[in-house]
């Protein structure tokens, strides 16, 4: 075998359907927080509420993201050359934006909601530094190429 190919796991259309399978609903999900989020949080009448808005649209975020992060590791490496290194890029990168969601979750239920003007300056920072954890979260594809999982992600209908 060369570098990376794996002979017991899963051809690259069937782990491309199981990571978008784990990825579809994923994103759907973060959407629908994202949505509820934005129209309760305007419509908060205390800090407090809107506190409580935002930590439960991030905690659900987090384990949405755990969820799919897990589906993806139980797809297992697919069977092709560098395979191992592209399953462990996509755990890594589903990994680090639950943690992203997490840490901001934490930063949100620290928050006093005694100065309302304080507080949402503060949100506005914990958001500010969200979006910086999840861009930098991006999975790196330079190295992983892989024309038959390319091929299979343009060829399931899971990924379509």
């Amino acid at each position: 075998m060369s570098g990376g190919c794996v002979a017991d796991g899963p051809p690259p259309r069937v782990w491309a359907a199981s990571v978008c399978g784990a990825l579809n609903p994923w994103r759907e999900e973060i959407a629908t927080l994202t949505t509820r989020a934005q129209q309760q949080t305007p419509t908060s009448t205390t800090p407090q509420q809107a506190k409580e808005n935002l930590v439960r649209m991030l905690e659900g975020a987090r384990d949405a993201s755990e969820k799919a992060r897990g589906r993806i590791a139980d797809a297992g490496v697919p069977e092709v050359d560098g395979g191992d290194a592209i399953a462990d890029g996509v755990t890594a990168s589903l990994a680090k934006v639950r943690d992203a969601y997490g840490r901001a979750g934490e930063a949100l239920r620290g928050l006093s909601t005694d100065d309302a003007a304080a507080f949402y300056t503060s949100v506005s920072t914990v958001m500010t530094t969200l979006q910086q954890e999840y861009d930098a979260s991006a999975l790196d594809t330079s190295e992983l190429r892989s024309t038959e999982l390319q091929q299979a992600f343009g060829e399931v209908p899971e990924c379509l």
